[in-house]
């Protein structure tokens, strides 16, 4: 199982999680902030959690790049 977070409230907007998880990132039209798809949010974090292993090289590519680490991954 695959866990990915997001803090989005700390989000700069770089956009660098879309261009290298395009399937599990977008960024809001509202506010210009990474959204993390079908992620259920608890005090401000947003957590997937995902039977699918084969997301987790793309999610951590993310994770990596994100100039602010709001972006962590677990592979459990």
């Amino acid at each position: 199982m695959v866990v990915v977070t997001l803090q989005r409230n700390k989000c700069i907007g770089c956009n660098y999680c879309v261009e290298l998880a395009p399937e599990h990132f977008r960024m809001s039209k509202k506010d210009g902030k990474s959204v993390l798809l079908h992620a259920v949010e608890k005090k401000g974090f947003y957590t997937l959690k995902s039977p699918d292993n084969a997301i987790y090289e793309e999610c951590d590519q993310a994770a990596k790049a994100c100039p602010v680490k709001i972006i962590t991954t677990k592979l459990l």
